[in-house]
């Protein structure tokens, strides 16, 4: 059982209010705080049945909704799109902020940041600029490009942005990346196979009006300036050497290159000397395996490490 509540703060860009979802356990001692970065065309209230589930092991958990998804909306600005600048530097702004506010609801209890695909690049962002604040992190279907394709990204990005502007959509953008994970399952039944391997939660996925928007330009331009930020060696040596990190994906999963993406990052980390490192790939899984029908099993792993780190 938990107590499930909703409210609003003011977001670091000054002009939008966050939404933030959270489940408190009812009737047992709270051991710790989850708080959920999502990815990409989702928004915080799609991780309801993990949030229960944490909370049937004793953890608060947390989740906003970035700056232009779900309930977030940026005032005269479309869905999918962080704003008109510096809208991946709010985003972890606005983390942080969360993290602040709610560490002073729960004081004294260890604090742990759960970030998934652009959710994790985020967390990574902000393991990165605000090391020292949490007892652990779990990074989902995360991934690590070559600056090379993350240069070949910014060249598109910048020129459709000058021939469309930042809040239009390109299809040619689209196309290089989430048509680009779509071709691995080719012959497509639909443009999110990628996102899972159970036929229903792609249609669940597609069906819900919150998920799936077409991504702006301005979003494209913004997240591969912050891969280019958490790819940098230098900077994953800025973060808390102790932190404990969990890395966790499908092995069929195209946003971390089928494991190849999750292991370099695992391997960046481990170089920068950070020594709780875990890693586990989920056989036949794809993106998104907190919705995978083997879902309960990755939900143990999951309160498992968090368990052992509280």
């Amino acid at each position: 059982m938990a107590i499930i509540s909703e409210y609003f703060f003011p977001s670091s860009d000054g002009k939008t209010l966050i939404h933030v979802n959270q489940w408190t356990p009812v009737g047992q001692e709270i051991v710790g705080v989850v708080q959920i970065a999502h990815g990409v065309a989702e928004y915080g209230a799609r991780y309801a049945p993990f949030a229960q589930y944490l909370c049937g092991r004793g953890f608060a958990v947390v989740a906003n909704d970035h700056l232009g998804h779900g309930l977030s909306r940026i005032e005269g600005g479309p869905m999918v799109y962080l704003g008109e600048a510096d809208g991946w530097q709010h985003v972890v702004d606005d983390m942080e902020e969360l993290r602040r506010r709610t560490a002073k609801l729960f004081p004294g209890k260890p604090y742990f940041l759960f970030g998934h695909s652009m959710g994790s690049f985020l967390s990574r962002t902000h393991l990165i600029r605000y090391p020292g604040q949490l007892s652990g992190c779990v990074l989902c279907g995360t991934g690590h490009p070559s600056p090379a394709i993350i240069a070949g990204g910014k060249l598109v990005a910048n020129q459709e942005i000058k021939r469309l502007g930042k809040k239009a959509y390109s299809a040619k953008a689209d196309d290089l990346a989430f048509g680009a994970y779509n071709k691995r399952f080719a012959p497509n039944r639909t443009k999110f196979d990628w996102v899972s391997a159970s036929e229903a939660n792609v249609d669940a996925y597609i069906a819900d009006p919150l998920c799936g928007g077409n991504a702006t330009l301005g979003l494209f331009r913004d997240m591969l300036d912050g891969l280019s930020f958490i790819t940098k060696q230098s900077h994953i040596e800025q973060m808390d050497k102790d932190l404990p990190v969990f890395f966790i994906a499908g092995d069929q999963d195209p946003v971390g290159d089928m494991g190849k993406g999750v292991r370099r990052a695992y391997a960046c980390f481990h170089k920068a000397g950070i020594h709780d490192l875990h890693i586990k790939l989920y056989h036949g899984l794809r993106h998104e395996i907190l919705n995978e029908t083997s879902r309960q099993y990755v939900f143990q792993d999951i309160s498992d490490w968090l368990e052992a780190r509280v």
